[in-house]
């Protein structure tokens, strides 16, 4: 056997043990092991994991982990002390997460571990701001909720398909904000409408930061690749979020269109594995390994996903040209089913109907299985629009999607579970 396979080996089984047995069996044998030799009376030798590497936040000059913990839900203790642990310091959250139950879940845990909070980079987002009023309200919430006097990073312009909020007002009060010592970063993020949004941003020079969707499929769009370079260029810096690229199923009657797209999840699963990554793992990667990007925000509600995805950020093995384009042949087979967030190009012809966001919806209910956010955004639909949601003809929407989506189908599914 060459040292280049014994290599490969011993990396596919690190990554595989980190992504399928969990952080949990693995400390409790180390611990195991050391109190056996060590005798009963002898502290067990406590293991130890080099923490994730870090890169600079665009111009702000700031390192942040390569991996971020994304917390929509309320974060649990074991999992916040451990991200710390391992370097994951870096914190996502928001105003609205589980109607503030997220924030409020970081500050329970500021208020017990005080001398902890000059570890985190804490970033939360405003919710539904329309002046600086109102954003000034949501900030101040935020700070009580989170028990902290600074948020690292503010995202004060959330969920941006276009960029007509971003007004001279805004720019004053983040400013203002920054002076004041209240926050220390300002940006936004997007959805929908990626590229435009990320293009125009890289126009303005008091943009600190954006996190914005991207993900193996998003990769394959050109567009999407000049606005990168264009942030990066400017110094913005870029946290990716929905990396693992989710789809919006549906129900989905065409035997033939089943078995294709089962037969593209057996191939793409089964090349991973043989690499030693998790499918997971794999999509992660693909992402972490774009160096204009300075960290990727996960969900991570466990020790064992924490552990999973800090594997992939040791790993220093790229991902290889093959490994990109089975990537891409999947992405290809199953775009039928996922929505890439380009808005500007459906619902100018969907008669006022958000096709965007009820995608969104019904990715978090199929996907992701959190079936209250899921809700949560459907409720966001302005009744009028709900009740007309069946009688539209979205055949022109159809026609227009670029990865042919059955729309009118997928609304219906939506309406049904989610009304």
């Amino acid at each position: 056997m060459s040292r280049q396979d014994d290599k490969r080996i011993n990396r596919r089984n690190f990554l595989k043990t980190a992504g399928l047995v969990g952080v949990g069996s693995v400390i409790t044998a180390a611990k195991v092991k050391a109190a056996d030799a060590n005798g009963p009376n002898v502290p067990a030798a406590q293991p130890t994991i080099q923490k994730v590497p870090k890169r600079k936040l665009g111009k702000t000059g700031v390192e942040v982990p390569v991996l971020s913990l994304g917390l929509g839900r309320p974060g649990e203790p074991a999992v916040l002390r451990q991200s710390l642990d391992w370097g994951v310091n870096y914190w996502d959250t928001s105003l609205a997460a589980g109607n503030g139950t997220s924030e409020r879940s970081i500050g329970e845990f500021i208020a017990k571990n005080p001398e902890l909070r000059k570890d985190i980079f804490l970033v939360t987002k405003e919710n539904k701001s329309k002046t600086p009023d109102d954003l000034e309200k949501c900030l101040q919430t935020s700070l009580k909720q989170l028990n902290t006097n600074c948020i690292d990073l503010y995202f004060g312009v959330y969920m941006v398909n276009d960029m007509v909020r971003f007004t001279d007002d805004i720019k004053k009060w983040a400013e203002d904000a920054k002076k004041r010592g209240v926050i220390k970063h300002f940006g936004f993020t997007t959805h929908q409408n990626m590229p435009q949004c990320l293009m125009a941003a890289s126009k303005l020079d008091w943009i600190d930061a954006i996190m914005t969707s991207y993900n193996f499929r998003l990769s394959q769009d050109k567009q999407m690749q000049d606005a990168i370079d264009a942030c990066n260029k400017a110094g913005i810096g870029l946290i990716a979020m929905k990396t693992q690229a989710m789809r919006q199923r549906g129900p989905n009657t065409d035997p033939n269109a089943v078995a294709a797209e089962a037969e593209a999840d057996r191939k793409m699963l089964a090349h991973f594995l043989e690499k030693g990554f998790t499918e997971g793992q794999a999509k992660i990667k693909a992402v972490m390994d774009d160096q204009r990007f300075s960290s990727v925000c996960s969900a991570m509600t466990s020790t064992t996903m924490l552990m999973s995805n800090i594997a992939v950020a040791h790993d220093k093995t790229k991902l290889a040209a093959e490994d990109m384009d089975v990537l891409k042949q999947y992405a290809q087979a199953t775009c039928s089913g996922y929505c890439a967030g380009c808005a500007h190009i459906c619902e100018p012809v969907a008669l006022g109907v958000p096709v965007g966001d009820i995608m969104r919806a019904l990715m978090y209910h199929d996907s992701y299985g959190d079936i209250a956010h899921a809700k949560a955004v459907f409720a966001e639909i302005p009744a009028d629009v709900k009740q007309r949601l069946l009688s539209v003809d979205y055949s022109a929407a159809e026609h227009v999607c670029p990865n042919r989506m059955q729309i009118g189908k997928l609304i219906a599914d939506a309406a049904a579970k989610l009304a």
